[in-house]
C-alpha cells in the first residue's frame, strides 16, 4: 500500500516535474496507484500506452513519460548531468509553456479564433430529461463547471478564455488547500502567502481570492461575438454592475510561478514580463474528459435450480470506441452546464453578482459526489445528480 509520503512525492512529481496542472494531477493519483505507477522510476520503466490509459491525451502522456525518464536519469547519474551542464553553459533553455499565452503580444491566433476554439458543448434538453440524468465524476471538475457557469453570469464581459482560466485558478487553489489538509503536499505556506503574485490585482470567485493578470490589448468583441456569451435579454434582468469591467483577465498560477522563480514585479501593462497562467485549453480539456455515466453494477448471479450445471456467463458489452466515449462525455458536460445555467439564470434576476458568488459554494456542496473521508476519498468518483441541481433553482 502506498504511504502518504509516497503519495505526496508522486503528486509533487506529476504536478511540478511533469507540469500537469495540480487539480488534474490530484485526480489521477489513485489511477496511478492502481496501475502500480507510484514513483518516477516505475513510470519511466513503463510505456506510453500504460500512461495514456490514465492520462488520455497522447501529448500529456509523452510529457509525463519524458519527465519520469529525466528524473530517473538524474538520480542514476547526477554527477554526469552536472558535468554536462557545466560543459554547456550557453545551451539554450526552453521557454516555459505559458509564455505563448500569458503575453498577448505573443498570441499566434486572433482573439475570435481563440474564443471559437474554446467553445463548450451546448445541448437541448427538457427539465425532465435533466432530472433523470446522473453523471459520474470526482469533485474537482464539478467545482470547475460551477465556477465557469457562475462567471458567465457575474463576469459576462469576460471572454470564455478568461472565464475558463479564472475557474481553473479556483480549482487549483481549492485542491492545494485540500491536499495540504490531508497531508498530501507540504503544509508550508502557499505561494500566495509567501507573496508570489504580490502587486497583481485580485478577483473573488466562489469565495476564493484569485490573483489575475490583465490581458491588455486583447480585443475579443466585435461583429462575431461568441455564442456562449450571455444573451442580452438575460443580461438585462441581472442587476447592473457599476464597476468598470476593465480588460480581460488570466488566472495566475502562483504555484508554477514559485517553481519557476519568475519575478512578479508590479507592472501589468503590455510590456509586463510573461507569467504562468492557468490556460483555458487545459481547463476545457479537463471538463470534456471528466463526466462519464455511472458504471453498470455487477449483476448478481441468479439462484440455479441445478447446481451441477453452472449458468453461462453473460456476453460482455461491446466496448465503445474512443470517439464514442469522447462524444458521450461531451454531451454529458453539455447537460451538466445546461442544468447549472438554469440554476444561475433562475437567481440572476433577484440576486446581485456578489450574492450569486457567495451562494455558489453552498450550492456545489449540496450536489457534489459522495466520497470516502480523508485520503481514501482523494480523487474518488461518485454520482452527480442533475435533478439535485434543478431542485436548487428558484
Amino acid at each position: 500500500m502506498t504511504t502518504p509520503a509516497e503519495m505526496q512525492a508522486l503528486l509533487r512529481f506529476v504536478s511540478q516535474d511533469a507540469k500537469v496542472p495540480l487539480s488534474s494531477a490530484m485526480g489521477k493519483i489513485k489511477d496511478l496507484q492502481k496501475a502500480s505507477l507510484t514513483s518516477p522510476d516505475l513510470i519511466a520503466q513503463s510505456n506510453l500506452s500504460a500512461i495514456q490509459s490514465i492520462f488520455a491525451e497522447e501529448k500529456l502522456a509523452k510529457q509525463i513519460l519524458s519527465a519520469a525518464k529525466r528524473a530517473a536519469k538524474k538520480r542514476c547519474a547526477p554527477e554526469a548531468e552536472a558535468d554536462e551542464e557545466a560543459s554547456s553553459p550557453a545551451r539554450k533553455r526552453k521557454k516555459p509553456a505559458f509564455d505563448s499565452l500569458s503575453s498577448p503580444a505573443a498570441e499566434d491566433i486572433s482573439p475570435a479564433a481563440m474564443e471559437a476554439s474554446l467553445a463548450l458543448p451546448s445541448v437541448v434538453a427538457t427539465d425532465e430529461e435533466l432530472s433523470r440524468t446522473v453523471l459520474h465524476a470526482n469533485r474537482a471538475p464539478l467545482v470547475l463547471a460551477f465556477a465557469v457557469t457562475l462567471l458567465r453570469h457575474t463576469m459576462a464581459e469576460q471572454p470564455l478564455s478568461s472565464r475558463l482560466s479564472l475557474a481553473q485558478a479556483v480549482v487549483s487553489v481549492n485542491s492545494r488547500s485540500k491536499a495540504a489538509h490531508l497531508g498530501l503536499v507540504d503544509k508550508g505556506t502557499s505561494a500566495e502567502e509567501e507573496g508570489w503574485g504580490a502587486g497583481q490585482p485580485r478577483v473573488r470567485v466562489m469565495g476564493r481570492e484569485i490573483r489575475v493578470l490583465k490581458r491588455w490589448g486583447y480585443e475579443w468583441k466585435g461583429e462575431d461575438e461568441q455564442a456562449e456569451e450571455v444573451s442580452s435579454s438575460l443580461s438585462a434582468k441581472a442587476p447592473a454592475n457599476t464597476n468598470d469591467p476593465g480588460p480581460p483577465l488570466w488566472g495566475l498560477d502562483l504555484e508554477a510561478l514559485r517553481s519557476s522563480s519568475v519575478p512578479t514585479g508590479t507592472r501589468t501593462g503590455p510590456s509586463a514580463p510573461a507569467l504562468p497562467i492557468h490556460t483555458p485549453q487545459s481547463a476545457r480539456s479537463y471538463l470534456l474528459k471528466s463526466f462519464a455515466r455511472p458504471p453498470d453494477p455487477d449483476p448478481e448471479p441468479a439462484p440455479s435450480s441445478s447446481p451441477s450445471k453452472p449458468k453461462p456467463k453473460p456476453k460482455p458489452k461491446n466496448k465503445s470506441t474512443a470517439a464514442q466515449t469522447a462524444a458521450e462525455k461531451a454531451r454529458n458536460l453539455g447537460l451538466l452546464l445546461l442544468a447549472l445555467d438554469r440554476l444561475y439564470t433562475s437567481w440572476a434576476g433577484v440576486l446581485s453578482a456578489d450574492e450569486l458568488d457567495r451562494r455558489s459554494w453552498a450550492w456545489y456542496v449540496a450536489v457534489r459526489p459522495e466520497v470516502a473521508n480523508g485520503v481514501a476519498g482523494w480523487g474518488g468518483r461518485g454520482a452527480v445528480n442533475l435533478g439535485e441541481i434543478l431542485r436548487l433553482t428558484r
